[in-house]
């Protein structure tokens, strides 16, 4: 972005507090992880916390050091203090939108559903929207209508009491035997089991085929910022350090290093543009397609149904996806575009066939 993002910050204080207290050990809800993730995204300019804050004596003083405007909706008779400050936090927003044009981004610490309305709203008038919410209550409609959404748990400086005590309690005489991943930072590109392997394996998948969709829809170079923002739109949860990065130029490098994609460097410094590789592993992929093609074709024509599973019997780790194809399909009429094989629908067989061309 040309210029700084100017962000509004609105806190659903009841939501997040009593989601951290009941759902993540007890603990008291610390505001610094959000203020440091928001802080790498822009500058926050408003900062507000909605409840009655009778109730949070302690976390009032707290708030206060942090530069943070209370709004106090004390419990009436007969009303409902959850939903006078819902309303409260939804006006005093929508008037921000209208009032600041220069505030393009707006961030919702809750994981209640009832903003979701308000989100959509905001959107349409073109202000970004991120949410923050505790994971466990967190509703399932509000993260995918947000631009992102972070999830309250994952961030970096939120320690979790039963995962992360520094004083094990005597009846739980088992604390964790593999040191936390902070501690050994080489480790960071490198999967560390077969369970972190699958999850990096699916997000290769996910980002060849994003950037395959971008080269195709606008046959321009993709820059690292925006192939992280398209990955927000397809899913606003998403963020790198579920794999285990530390920043996305990292899991990039990762994936360049293990030729899913390839990164030059772009017009602006730090944004590389990112590429599917043309060589490489999608011709030695042609090439495993074609010699397998050539020795089932001794019986004649080789139907595309079960074809994949032929070449997995080959090279078991063989993905079209990885290679920035959709399907199977797409990767067949690739290669028969390359001229690597022939590819013909049949209306007998109700199927796709290949053949080996004949070269004159």
């Amino acid at each position: 972005m040309d210029q700084e993002d100017r962000i509004a910050l609105f806190l659903d204080y009841e939501n997040l507090a009593i989601g951290a207290r009941e759902h993540l050990g007890g603990m008291t809800f610390d505001l610094r992880p959000i203020a440091d993730a928001l802080a790498e995204r822009g500058r926050v300019i408003v900062r507000r916390a909605y409840a009655d804050w009778s109730y949070f004596d302690e976390d009032r003083r707290l708030l206060t050091r942090s530069h943070v405007e209370l709004i106090d909706i004390p419990q009436r008779m007969g009303a409902s203090r959850k939903n006078s400050a819902d309303i409260k936090m939804a006006v005093d927003a929508l008037e921000l939108a209208f009032e600041r044009d220069y505030i393009s981004t707006f961030v919702f610490g809750t994981g209640d559903s009832d903003f979701t309305p308000l989100v959509h709203k905001l959107r349409e008038l073109n202000k970004r929207v991120i949410g923050v919410g505790v994971e466990r209550t967190t509703s399932a409609l509000l993260p995918p209508a947000c631009d992102e959404f972070l999830y309250y748990d994952r961030l970096e400086g939120v320690e979790i009491r039963p995962v992360h005590t520094r004083t094990a309690r005597p009846a739980r005489p088992v604390v964790s035997q593999t040191p936390p991943p902070v501690t050994e930072p080489e480790a960071d590109l490198t999967p560390d089991s077969e369970s972190t392997a699958r999850d990096i394996d699916a997000v290769a998948v996910t980002v060849a085929q994003t950037v395959a969709g971008m080269q195709g829809s606008s046959g321009e170079p993709v820059s690292a910022s925006t192939l992280k923002r398209t990955l927000l739109r397809k899913d606003p949860t998403f963020t790198e350090a579920d794999y285990g990065f530390r920043a996305f130029g990292e899991l990039l490098r990762y994936l360049a290093e293990h030729n899913i994609v390839e990164l030059v460097q772009g017009p602006a410094q730090g944004d590389p543009q990112v590429s599917l590789p043309e060589h490489g592993d999608r011709e030695a992929a042609f090439g495993l397609l074609r010699t397998v093609v050539t020795d089932l074709t001794r019986t004649g024509p080789v139907a595309l149904s079960g074809l994949k599973n032929q070449l997995r019997r080959t090279e078991p780790d063989f993905s079209e996806k990885k290679l920035g194809y959709r399907s199977f399909l797409h990767f067949c009429k690739a290669a028969a575009t390359a001229g690597i094989v022939d590819l013909r629908w049949d209306a007998d067989a109700d199927d796709y066939l290949l053949t080996i061309p004949v070269r004159s």
